[in-house]
């Protein structure tokens, strides 16, 4: 059938499977900033300089300490995830009873801040990082080739965006969370750390931005300016999907992944801009988003 219409099939699986890659990243990094603010209510423009500077720890740990990409996984989170629980601490816990503009002005210092010391240390250029061994190579589909790190970047943010799902929306500590930001008074009256709760949420949503970076990190070239490219549009995700929304920042994520990929197939033009053409029909029609709550 696609052949009827000039387009070879492993072209289409090739633009299919490259929409789910971005599309994979699109949903772990606006997951992360639908728990900010769903849970914060900050607009945490920050989220690509800390999905930037995941890359970059990786590329530090194999290049300098000689640490793979493994335990990349499991450090780079952990280790950006605590710079966020610094950030909420010592600044944005002084702006949750002002307005949201507030907070994305000083999110948006913070994103520049990080951008220009990265800039200045390491240039523009982009550095490789290599594909771990056990993942190099891929698999022969016959109507395409699978590379098997593309294969698993995919089943791993999907497992992660899931099980980030499932914490939130059907565990009792997602409860607590939930609660905390309708009624923190409430909450603390039995006895719940309310602010600490709020600051490991920050950094949790600040690990889930460096998780990506990590996952990015071997797809991507590293550079200082790669969560700036990305950011707008994972944004634009949020937007359509719903602010808050966390199956919402899920399912259109590696949704609109698909729906680019696509566009790069039948009309390569608009593959930049479709998601933006998306999120103001959207807007239009349902300025809540697809899953969010007047």
């Amino acid at each position: 059938m696609f052949e009827l219409l000039g387009i070879p099939p492993q072209a289409l699986f090739g633009q299919l499977l490259l929409g789910l890659i971005n599309g994979s990243f699109y949903a772990i990094l606006s997951l992360g900033l639908a728990v900010i603010f769903g849970l914060l209510n900050i607009i945490n423009f920050a989220h690509g300089a800390q999905y930037m500077m995941g890359a970059f720890l990786a590329w530090m740990l194999l290049h300098y300490l000689g640490i793979g990409y493994w335990w990349a996984l499991i450090l780079v989170p952990v280790i950006v995830g605590a710079f966020g629980v610094v950030i909420e601490r010592l600044m944005l816990s002084r702006l949750y009873k002002l307005d949201h503009l507030y907070g994305l002005l000083l999110t948006f210092g913070i994103a520049l801040i990080i951008q220009g010391l990265f800039r200045n240390a390491y240039g523009i250029s982009g550095m490789p990082y290599s594909i771990p061994s056990q993942l190099a190579g891929g698999q022969n589909l016959g109507f395409m080739f699978l590379p098997n790190y593309r294969a698993w970047v995919v089943v791993f943010s999907l497992v992660v965006c899931l099980g980030t799902w499932f914490m939130i929306e059907k565990t009792r500590l997602g409860a607590y969370l939930r609660a905390a930001t309708e009624n923190p008074t409430l909450v603390g009256a039995f006895g719940i750390n309310v602010p600490r709760m709020i600051t490991l949420t920050y950094g949790f949503g600040v690990a889930l931005a460096a998780l990506a970076g990590v996952l990015a990190a071997p797809v991507y070239s590293v550079n200082p300016n790669m969560g700036a490219d990305l950011i707008i549009v994972v944004f634009a995700v949020v937007v359509i999907g719903g602010m808050g929304s966390i199956l919402g920042a899920i399912i259109t994520g590696f949704g609109l992944g698909l729906v680019e990929g696509l566009t790069r197939v039948f009309y390569p033009e608009a593959s930049s801009v479709v998601i933006f053409v998306i999120m103001a029909i959207v807007l239009l029609v349902k300025p809540a988003g697809l899953f969010g709550r007047a």
